[in-house]
């Protein structure tokens, strides 16, 4: 054999596995694109529906409340432990006011200008507990606040939107409108001890002006969540106009 059949030979030889090396990275490509196209959008629910994580026993968080154009500021501190909700309630441009829930139904509003007000207020429910959304019902993902939320609906009074990732409320709706937005949420955070007193005029003979069960203040209220409050003043303030709590 030449030298020039010899470098044929050779090309040919060389050549022979060409077309499996382009067959196997066009099989590679095509598996690719295949399991792209298959991959679950990141919206889309997983396979069993997730429940909802407890809340922690005690918890500081800022929420931000838009109830049709009326804006608030709530600094919440939830203490389930020592059985006490604590809503500390700046609506624009009006006054600060205090709402002191304990878990024997007893909530306290008031001030703490040179007015004194205060009124006092008992519910037939105690304040709401870590699993008060046990047995809500599943929405789905979406995204809600720029996070993406697994979302509940509870008794067709409340829409709770939970980060799927951390775990952390992000966003609730009441059934009338009003949206809570989740600024901040600082687990195991508790409020020392002397901020939860009741000021002395709230407890003075003729000072409040409201000492009454709920059931005799009114009867139009939408009904609570049956196993609590939810947070009883953000409740009243937020679905309906109660005058009776206004001071």
């Amino acid at each position: 054999m030449d030298y020039q059949q010899q470098r044929r030979t050779m090309a040919s030889s060389s050549s022979t596995p060409k077309p499996i090396i382009i067959i196997s990275i066009t099989i590679s490509l095509l598996l690719s694109i295949l399991v792209l196209s298959t991959a679950s959008n990141p919206t889309d629910p997983p396979p069993q529906p997730p429940i909802p994580s407890p809340w922690p026993p005690q918890f500081h968080s800022i929420l931000f409340i838009n109830r049709s154009g009326s804006l608030q500021v709530v600094d919440l501190w939830y203490d389930w432990p020592n059985g006490r909700n604590f809503n500390i309630i700046q609506h624009q441009l009006a006054k600060l006011t205090y709402d002191l829930e304990w878990n024997n139904g007893t909530s306290f509003y008031y001030t703490l200008d040179s007015n004194r007000e205060c009124k006092v207020v008992l519910f037939e429910v105690g304040i709401l507990r870590p699993d008060w959304l046990d047995g809500a019902n599943y929405l789905g993902r979406s995204y809600v606040d720029g996070f993406l939320c697994d979302g509940w609906e509870k008794a067709d009074f409340i829409w709770y939107y939970q980060d799927v990732e951390t775990k952390r409320p992000v966003h609730w709706v009441f059934h009338t409108g009003a949206k809570v937005h989740v600024m901040t949420f600082e687990v195991g955070k508790v409020l020392e001890d002397a901020k939860w007193q009741a000021p002395v005029y709230c407890f003075e003979a003729g000072k409040n002006s409201v000492t009454e069960s709920m059931a005799a203040l009114t009867t139009d209220l939408p009904p609570p969540l049956p196993d609590g409050g939810f947070m009883r003043g953000l409740w009243l303030i937020n679905t309906t106009s109660f005058p009776a709590l206004k001071l």
